[in-house]
């Protein structure tokens, strides 16, 4: 980070909640996402004459959600700020987010006053005990004059190695205190660069091998580790997949592509994976879903050569013993593999990755997809694959309404998918408003199902109170659709737990001020997109789906007949 900033004279006395802001602003801050709470009027006082931008939330999981969702897009972290109790315990769904994407997150807590602390006074919480498993750091500041060094300390650990949240509790009565103490330095992140002799072995592999292939995941990349990738990928026409909801680290379009490592994916791609004798792993960690569950490559020992390269040193060895292990983060290493140099002779694989592109090609056409209903999802897709801008930034929260976007928008743009790796439902709106908060220029476009998107459209409000022109496509099929799945293939006809009764969502988004329509048969889609995108307004699209449509390919009888044949046997 780079900052014109000077810092204050430690002459100069301050109260603890302006020495907080102006760390803030020493570190490049320029937007924080809060919901406000008595437990830190100072530092609020302090935001009123500061040059940062606050987005006032209506909960405090749409403010964590809002600030991860800025860290994701931009590598810096997302900065929250939520009240004591309550206000913390509500904002741990999206530490728990930040935690599992490794993205930089900085989220300020409000605590009780210092002579308080063990009494279980009102709201109190240990923090430390409570987020210790979810934040690579927690921190209570007792002494306003240690803010800098400890806020310092905080922006480092939250984008150092593996990304993630760090917590800092604020003693109600430490940030009133008066203080005479320096600013810090602006925080500058370390990039760590492979040595000559890994680079070396692994072209020694890349020579050696028949059927290489590359995987790329995680976070620490921007838009130059994109290009550096796809320069490497082409010197040596190496198929390349994306690990899961991370589709933006490659532009799908290209030759090379393959599809991603997410839920329902292609087999034929699994099958290329299984059969190749060389997987370099860039970035990610290949946790649960690109795994496939743990089952892709076998562990400890994966059954076929692997090279894996990651930022966090704790992460090689962890889960894989990989032939070749690279401690390095992505832009340093792709900056490396693109001076990798071409193959010594011409690959063997140049056949086996034109076959991959063209099979995520036909995999991801939506054209040829029918479902049950009246509204057609893959007519849907192929109409915004053809009216919305390539950078268009697409968010969703989890459920089977978000395969849709994953499989049928083809992501070419770097920092344009916010999806949350850790599954967590809720996430789209929040995130939406994040990302059209920072980039107003830009189409933001949210995916919800009908279970998912109330559990956070109450932010629809944050998004009329900014005039954040976000469209909603919500996919109602009256049940949380992805636990009924799950239900009719182990429990099949034994409904439970998994109906629901919506609101009409259009009128809910006019009752906010936004603009809303009904949407109930394929070809009232593209009018009411083109008059969303028109009104200069909020926009929800409530989209009615048949619930039969379970998935692009299946359907809900069909897997309870399958289910209950199964049983039979």
């Amino acid at each position: 980070m780079e900052t014109t900033t000077k810092p204050h004279p430690s002459t100069k006395p301050r109260t603890g909640g302006q020495v907080l802001v102006d760390q803030l602003i020493v570190h490049g801050v320029k937007q924080l996402f809060c919901v406000p709470g008595e437990s830190y009027l100072a530092a609020l006082d302090a935001l009123h004459d500061a040059k940062v931008e606050v987005t006032i939330c209506r909960q405090e999981g749409g403010a964590t959600m809002m600030a991860e969702a800025q860290g994701k897009l931009t590598g810096e972290p997302g900065i929250c700020f939520v009240t004591r109790g309550p206000g913390a315990t509500n904002a741990s769904a999206g530490i728990h987010i930040a935690h599992q994407d490794s993205t930089p997150l900085i989220v300020f807590v409000g605590q009780v006053a210092r002579g308080m602390l063990d009494r279980e006074a009102f709201q109190e919480l240990d923090y430390g005990a409570v987020f210790g498993t979810m934040a690579k750091w927690v921190v209570e500041i007792d002494d306003a004059k240690r803010l800098p060094e400890l806020v310092s300390r905080a922006f480092h650990v939250a984008t150092s190695g593996r990304p993630g949240p760090v917590v800092i509790a604020l003693p109600e009565d430490m940030l009133t205190d008066m203080v005479q103490v320096a600013d810090a330095k602006p925080y500058s992140v370390t990039e760590i660069h492979p040595g000559a002799d890994a680079l070396r072995e692994l072209k020694a592999r890349l020579d050696k091998a028949e059927r290489p292939v590359l995987i790329i995941g995680g976070s620490r990349w921007n838009e130059q580790a994109v290009r550096d990738t796809v320069t490497f990928a082409e010197q040596w026409q190496l198929p390349v997949y994306c690990s899961f909801r991370r589709q933006m680290l490659f532009p799908a379009t290209h030759a090379n592509y393959g599809g991603d490592l997410g839920l329902g994916v292609n087999p034929k791609l699994l099958a290329r994976i299984k059969a190749s004798d060389l997987v370099i792993v860039l970035g990610g960690r290949l946790s649960e879903i690109p795994s496939q569950g743990f089952e892709l490559f076998d562990i400890p020992m994966p059954q076929m050569d692997m090279v894996h390269i990651h930022a966090d040193a704790n992460e090689l060895g962890r889960i894989y013993h990989a032939a070749q292990s690279i401690n390095a983060t992505p832009q340093a290493m792709t900056a490396a593999l693109a001076q990798l140099g071409k193959p010594t002779a011409q690959p063997k694989w140049a056949q086996h990755t034109a076959d991959a592109h063209a099979e995520y090609q036909a995999w991801s056409d939506p054209s040829k997809i029918q479902i049950p209903g009246n509204l057609q999802m893959g007519e849907i897709m192929g109409h915004l694959r053809e009216v919305l801008p390539a950078d268009t930034i697409f968010c969703n929260g989890a459920g089977n309404f978000a395969t849709w976007v994953h499989r049928f928008w083809p992501f070419t743009t770097f920092a344009s998918q916010l999806a949350p790796t850790s599954g967590s439902m809720g996430y789209g709106p929040p995130a939406g408003v994040g990302a059209k908060r920072l980039w107003p220029q830009r189409e933001v476009v949210i995916f919800a199902g009908d279970g998912d998107f109330l559990m956070h459209g109450q932010e629809f409000a944050t998004a009329i109170q900014y005039q954040l022109p976000v469209i909603v496509v919500i996919l109602d099929n009256a049940m949380y659709g992805t636990i009924r799945m799950h239900q009719e293939r182990e429990y099949p006809g034994r409904v439970s737990g998994t109906e629901l009764k919506n609101p009409d969502f259009s009128a809910y988004a006019k009752a906010f001020g936004g603009h809303g329509e009904r949407v109930e048969r394929t070809e009232e889609f593209a009018p009411a997109l083109a008059r969303a995108r028109a009104s200069g307004l909020p926009s929800i699209l409530h989209c009615f789906i048949d619930p039969e449509a379970i998935t692009p390919t299946g359907t809900l009888s069909g897997m309870r007949k399958a289910a209950e044949e199964k049983l039979r046997k």
